[in-house]
């Protein structure tokens, strides 16, 4: 016969510490294991008109460089006045290829305005002098 109730046993609390060091180990093999391709080309927009697979139009193709000058046609170009000889010429669609060094903020400066201007971009980023001597 027993006196005293035998109290309720508690729950075990469930130690979150090993499942955070799966987690982290999980993490880090995923790491190592991944393969990240490479981004020296990135096209921004892949749409491809019906016809133009036949190469019969090239795009204009202009170079931002790291001082943030557009150059296009072995001449540099004021962003406006460029815009304005573009549309002159019908050409809605352009390459743009950018120094490995050029500020970001000129960048987008470059593509926001392009793309506000009707303009279609596609990108290209060229590597820098070192990753040249590599490849």
């Amino acid at each position: 016969m027993q006196l005293v109730e035998p109290r309720p046993p508690r729950p075990l609390p469930i130690r979150i510490t090993p499942l955070i060091d799966v987690v982290f180990i999980l993490l880090v093999f995923f790491m190592l294991t991944s393969h990240l391709l490479p981004t020296g080309f990135l096209e921004l927009d892949s749409r491809v008109p019906e016809g133009d697979a036949s190469g019969g139009t090239t795009r204009p193709e202009l170079q931002l460089n790291a001082s943030g000058q557009l150059r296009w046609q072995q001449q540099e170009w004021q962003l406006p006045a460029l815009i304005q000889q573009l549309q002159r010429q019908g050409s809605d669609d352009i390459n743009l290829g950018t120094a490995a060094e050029t500020p970001l903020t000129d960048f987008t400066r470059t593509l926001s305005t392009l793309e506000s201007a009707g303009i279609s971009v596609h990108w290209r980023r060229e590597p820098a002098p070192e990753q040249r001597r590599e490849q």
